[in-house]
């Protein structure tokens, strides 16, 4: 099993630090040219860092996710608002005009800037986004340079014709570049497009980028051209580096040191003000103002209690890996979004199907991540699911492939979903509901299934007749494409040939068959390219095969979900005696038994431990035993030393150099991957989906 090291998460703490030494100097009194370096140099970091995240989450998304992130944002600015209100009437507090301004665009205390300008900053670079990675990247890097000349480069700027009144408009609504529109776009656009980049080069890129940017820091300080500090031409190139560097490490996440920076952020300026007062009540002005370093150490040490404390009362929840969990692999499904894409031809798009909650692995979460890159149509099985993506934010065509009784009409208008038409009855029953419904007719050209029959060119005729049917397209699904024998190649290529020919003979009849689609999974990886606007990508998008076929492996798939459980305890047994239900299991020898969290209530075949089901323990390969419980199994451990309560075992998925597939879990029970991985989405509570944070 791979290591987890939540790499952005873990440098979360360090950037908040970085913050808190921004804003109390701690070598001012030991070198103000090294305080400087640290202040207004390095810690320049930190801030980028931060913007960087969300564009990153929020891309990974595909930015469907902005509404949520929005409030949330709003919600947490307007809590430290209200914390910082005693310091701002300490300060002396504002008139009814500045509080307005500094509310929307300067923050109503002098670290609380970030939260306005991150909300600005979201909403320009989802809008640059569209544009795609050039065009969006080149607009936020020539506001960044507006942006730069009114902070480090203004004393240079600034000579030049209106520049200064410019930046004079800006700082009267913004009060610092940085605040507005400049300078959080860029940054946010660079986290959304960073891709995982380690080895020496980018180390020694980020090294490199870093000291650019100190010898610019130096060189503006000696020239007296910086206004303010935040903004160099070095520090995009800095970040473009160590991003990518915390990214190729990254694995899981840690929601502790989120909460913590998050606090550290917010509370260390209530700390300033405490450890100055308190410094003067107790005589201590020397050790903890005068001394910067002293002075340093004191607010960092509160602000780090006071966090440490809060997080220590709020609410607990249950840990998502305490039990039994899956765990998904979000770049092995955009490789595997990739990698079906070069089999289709240039004018055909990749349709994501997504039923059964996505095949098992979270119908809204794969939809935003493929939606991500650059997916725009899906496939659902049925109206609750088609509403579940709008819910969740998912644009796009939604195609519902299963059947949607006519009374749904409304329901399919009011969240823009394509309903396909199973039979010519089904449309006209759509039809005579008396509102016009975007369509999908569906070809029946041989499966006996869902359809109309192709070659039933009056009914096809009559359907496109109804006035209020919206036809967008046409399909079929090809129903023994998977296997390479010879029958079963004829019979697929007939259901080619009936396809085309119905298709053109619309075309001849005067009608438009919109969006043709035939192919799903096996028809994407084992037919050449088809002259269709959508491919059906299932399963094989998931990394897995139907079956005992290899399609997915040869092409290069890789599976997307792993599924794993805790150790419960640890039983010894002596040969002779028996375990479980009906005393099921009995020793033969000195036996020892692992008690792993997890049954067939949570989506495993029950016979899957009588039929020779096995995990991954250590990385080592571990038989089941006795019978499967509905939310415990045994596993036999004997031999495998050092096994204790708590140990991770796999289930599904990959720890070390073995691996256990979906594949060979289904066929040990005579079923298929499909019907697994979609009993492991029914939802139940005790099997919660994590999945790596970026």
């Amino acid at each position: 099993m791979k290591p987890r090291y939540p790499a952005l998460d873990w440098f979360r703490l360090p950037a908040a630090v970085l913050v808190v030494c921004i804003h109390t100097s701690p070598l001012a009194s030991v070198s103000p040219l090294w305080d400087f370096w640290l202040t207004r140099v390095l810690a320049r970091v930190a801030v980028p860092f931060f913007f960087m995240v969300s564009g990153c989450f929020l891309a990974r998304g595909g930015w469907n996710n902005t509404g949520s992130f929005l409030k949330k944002t709003v919600l947490t600015y307007l809590a430290a608002v209200l914390l910082c209100l005693p310091l701002n009437l300490y300060n002396g507090g504002y008139g009814p005009l500045e509080w307005a301004k500094k509310l929307l665009a300067q923050g109503t205390l002098y670290h609380l800037w970030y939260f306005p300008a991150l909300i600005l900053g979201v909403l320009i670079a989802r809008g640059l986004a569209r544009l795609g990675r050039p065009g969006a990247l080149a607009i936020a890097s020539v506001l960044y340079l507006i942006g730069l000349g009114g902070d480090s480069y203004y004393g240079l700027v600034s000579r030049l014709p209106g520049a200064a009144l410019f930046y004079q408009a800006v700082f009267a609504l913004f009060g610092y570049a940085r605040n507005g529109l400049f300078y959080a776009p860029l940054f946010l656009l660079l986290g959304a497009y960073g891709k995982r980049r380690a080895g020496k080069a980018a180390l020694a890129g980020a090294a490199c980028s870093l000291a650019a940017m100190t010898a610019e820091g130096l060189a503006l300080r000696a020239l007296g051209w910086q206004r303010h500090d935040s903004m160099y031409l070095a520090l995009p190139l800095c970040m473009a580096f160590l991003f990518p560097l915390l990214l190729a490490s990254n694995r899981g996440e840690n929601r502790r040191f989120r909460r913590l920076s998050l606090l550290i952020y917010l509370l260390h300026p209530w700390s300033i003000v405490l450890v100055r007062g308190g410094a003067r009540a107790w005589g201590l002005t020397g050790p903890l103002v005068d001394n910067s370093l002293g002075h340093f150490a004191a607010v960092l040490l509160l602000t780090l209690g006071v966090s440490l404390a809060l997080d220590a009362v709020r609410p607990i929840r249950p840990a998502p890996t305490a039990r039994a969990w899956k765990e998904l692999d979000l770049d092995a499904l955009r490789h595997n979004a990739e990698v079906l894409r070069s089999h289709l031809a240039p004018v055909c798009e990749l349709m994501a199907v997504v039923k059964a909650d996505g095949y098992g692995h979270g119908g809204a979460r794969v939809a935003r991540c493929l939606q991500g890159a650059g997916v725009r149509a899906f496939a659902v099985a049925c109206l609750q699911e088609g509403i579940a993506l709008r819910r969740a934010g998912v644009r796009g065509e939604i195609l519902i492939l299963g059947y949607t009784p006519a009374e749904e009409v409304p329901l399919l208008r009011r969240w823009r979903l394509t309903q396909t038409v199973a039979d010519e009855a089904h449309g006209r029953a759509l039809n005579d509901f008396g509102k016009p419904v975007r369509v999908h007719l569906a070809l029946d050209t041989g499966m006996r299934r869902l359809g109309v029959p192709a070659e039933d060119a009056a009914a096809l005729a009559r359907l496109f007749q109804m006035k209020n049917l919206r036809i967008e397209g046409v399909f079929s699904h090809l129903c023994a494409s998977d296997s390479p024998d010879p029958v079963s190649v004829e019979y697929t290529q007939a259901q080619l040939t009936l396809f085309y020919a119905a298709v053109d003979n619309l075309r001849t009849s005067g009608f438009d068959p919109g969006s043709t689609h035939i192919q799903a999974s096996y028809g994407i990886l084992n037919l050449p390219p088809q002259p269709c606007a959508y491919a059906r990508a299932g399963i094989a998008l998931y990394g897995v095969d139907s079956g005992a076929a290899t399609a997915a492996a040869e092409a290069g798939l890789r599976p997307v979900l792993s599924l794993r459980a805790r150790v419960v305890c640890v039983r010894r047994l002596r040969p002779g005696e028996c375990a479980d239900y009906g005393l099921a299991f009995q020793a033969e020898r000195e036996t020892v038994l692992a008690v792993l969290s997890i049954g067939y209530g949570d989506g495993l075949p029950r016979e899957l431990a009588e039929q020779g089901g096995r995990v991954l323990l250590h990385g080592r390969s571990c038989p089941m035993a006795g019978r499967m419980c509905m939310d415990q199994l045994f596993v036999d451990v004997t031999g495998l030393p050092g096994v204790r309560p708590g140990d991770v075992a796999t289930v599904i998925g990959r720890d070390g150099g073995e691996r256990i597939s979906a594949e060979e879990v289904s066929r040990r029970c005579g079923s298929i991957a499909n019907e697994l991985l979609s009993r492991l989405g029914r939802g139940n509570d005790r099997c919660q989906g994590v999945e790596d944070a970026i």
